[in-house]
């Protein structure tokens, strides 16, 4: 049915891919977006088909956008090279920046909330202080090696070095 209707409006090539268009890795949808030379349409018969995130979506419009490729949705009736169409892409992408937004504001409030706790975010230190303290004493020991000491504390070299840059 989708790929009658790309016939029926004239276009010249047909690329397919039979996996979801979830993925992100789909081999007909890059072939299609590598084939479009500046100038050209790339009509998808549902909207879905060329994307299934909002993200996605904004970002291969943004690439066809920039390599002045236009883009049309049979069924939604959506033509980025109209005004309406770009209109359209422009409140999309509105609605992505909000939601990166919103998400970055969460992540933030969290933070402060777990700080209020007590809670530190990040990786949790390799060394606490007694096992920090060793290391040092390990190091002023000029017959232990840096391999030696970070094999005993159980740490790679860098974090050894970097414990001993703070002193």
């Amino acid at each position: 049915m989708q790929k009658d209707a790309l016939e029926k409006i004239g276009c010249e090539k047909i690329f397919t891919d039979i996996i979801s268009g979830a993925l992100t890795e789909r081999k007909g949808l890059e072939d299609a977006v590598q084939f479009a030379r500046e100038g050209d349409t790339l009509i998808v018969w549902k909207l879905d088909r060329l994307g299934r995130s909002l993200k996605h979506l904004i970002e291969t419009i943004t690439d066809l956008n920039k390599g002045k490729i236009g883009f049309r949705s049979l069924t939604e009736n959506i033509d980025s090279t109209t005004s309406s169409g770009k209109l359209i892409f422009h409140i999309f992408g509105a609605l992505a920046e909000f939601e990166r937004d919103i998400i970055r504001e969460r992540t933030r409030a969290g933070l402060i909330a777990a700080r209020a706790k007590g809670r530190l975010g990040g990786r949790p230190r390799a060394l606490d202080q007694k096992r920090a303290e060793m290391a040092k004493q390990l190091f002023r020991d000029k017959n232990n090696s840096i391999n030696k000491i970070s094999k005993t504390l159980n740490i790679s070299r860098a974090t050894l070095y970097r414990y001993l840059k703070e002193t």
